[in-house]
């Protein structure tokens, strides 16, 4: 009889610490960010009123159609991301979860990573400058390139910034615009020779993209299967892997004539 009604009681007991130490998991802050599509920009216009591109020193030609970089956005690195919404991020797919260190690899306080963020988007405009005069055979001496881009920080606009320059100088080599008049959107850094690295949370980029009217995304080759997950319907992929190769690929697409890529 003893035993009986003490085993109840002993597992209730003993289930205390269970309890607690679960809800400690659920609600304990973890070293993840919750991220989700962010805005997009057309580079050949204008943001917060302000020309996204400007360029002096040689003729340049009006644009039809959007060039746009794409954006997520994460949790700050000071907000208490929990058990519960890691998993509601796992299951959302409008959202990732992605390890705290990756998003912000800098580390530091929100001002740190914020100068951070914001010094990798000033080298990622001169390199994307370089790579487009270089590849347009233009003395950087004589062409001046101003970029302009507010809120936005990190490397993974470049390539986008790159496809800007070369339509507002060149278009597609024969007056024709790059775009075909689409809307083009994208992702991918981007290094002076030309060739485009990867970035991260391409599967949220292509629903910011899709969200703002893109049609065609062009993705750095090596994401071309995190750019499939969760595709929004109609957004066509193009891989890439140098700005020649994007160029021809965008020219190919607008003109129909030559091949054109797919992941």
């Amino acid at each position: 009889m003893f035993s009986r009604l003490t085993r109840p009681r002993a597992v209730a007991v003993c289930a205390l610490p269970v309890v607690a130490l679960f809800a400690t998991a659920v609600f304990a802050p973890l070293p993840f960010s919750v991220a989700q599509p962010g805005m997009t920009a057309d580079v050949l216009g204008k943001n917060k009123g302000a020309a996204v591109i400007t360029i002096s020193g040689t003729p340049t030609r009006d644009t039809r159609g959007e060039l746009r970089m794409t954006t997520i956005e994460a949790t700050s690195p000071d907000t208490r991301v929990s058990l519960a919404d890691v998993v509601d991020g796992w299951f959302a797919t409008d959202k990732a979860v992605m390890p705290r260190d990756s998003v912000y690899p800098s580390g530091g306080g929100v001002k740190e990573i914020e100068r951070h963020n914001e010094q990798q988007m000033r080298e990622s405009q001169n390199t994307a400058t370089r790579a487009a005069l270089t590849y347009l055979k233009l003395d950087d001496d004589k062409v001046k390139v101003s970029l302009k881009l507010a809120d936005v920080g990190g490397p993974s606009a470049g390539l986008l910034f790159s496809l800007g320059i070369v339509d507002t100088l060149d278009g597609d080599g024969s007056g024709g615009d790059l775009t075909g008049g689409r809307v083009i959107a994208g992702t991918g850094t981007i290094d002076a020779d030309g060739t485009v690295g990867a970035v991260g949370g391409v599967a949220l980029k292509t629903r910011a993209a899709h969200r703002d009217g893109a049609t065609v995304f062009l993705v750095p080759k090596a994401e071309c299967a995190d750019a499939r997950t969760e595709r929004p319907k109609g957004l066509r992929l193009i891989p890439v892997t140098t700005l020649k190769g994007a160029v021809e690929s965008l020219v190919a697409l607008s003109t129909g004539k030559g091949r054109v890529p797919g992941c």
